[in-house]
């Protein structure tokens, strides 16, 4: 079968689906980020309404949702978040493709970046991301630490050549 990509529908309602793939995309991290994920205080609903003001797209094959990312704009880059892909489906470049319906967004608004922002204890992630042409921007600590507790990463958009 083939895997799918495009924005969710307008009628999407499979929320419950989307939730189950995030939560188990982030177990792994659970017991090695400080503070916790933001996505332990989401819920299915919670979803929905953020879908209300990012772009969902979703990664589908025979009606199961093998992946997804939230995108959001922002002032200077489209910000990537909640990117996930079941582990049934990793390996076949569903991130990639994922990323480079992002980098479509992006041009299409005129936004010259993608940005990201991953864990700071999550070093796996930051060398993924690097391969896939982000570079370290920064880093911003959440409320209440005295430490950076994510690094930004952006990566340029560049036009299509014709």
């Amino acid at each position: 079968m083939t895997v799918e990509i495009a924005k969710a529908p307008p009628d999407f309602d499979r929320w419950e689906d989307l939730h189950a793939l995030l939560m188990a995309s982030f177990a792994y991290m659970a017991d090695r980020i400080d503070p916790p994920s933001s996505l332990l205080r989401m819920d299915a609903s919670a979803l929905a309404g953020k879908a209300k003001s990012e772009t969902l797209v979703l990664a589908t094959e025979g009606g199961r949702i093998a992946g997804c990312v939230f995108l959001r704009a922002e002032p200077d880059a489209l910000y990537v978040g909640k990117l996930a892909v079941g582990d049934a489906f990793r390996g076949r470049g569903i991130a990639r493709r994922l990323f480079a319906i992002a980098e479509d967004e992006a041009r299409a608004a005129d936004l010259p970046f993608l940005e990201l922002q991953t864990r700071i204890e999550l070093t796996e992630n930051h060398e993924t991301f690097s391969r896939l042409g982000f570079v370290r921007t920064g880093a911003t600590a959440h409320d209440g630490y005295d430490r950076p507790t994510s690094v930004t990463m952006r990566k340029p958009v560049t036009a299509h050549s014709k």
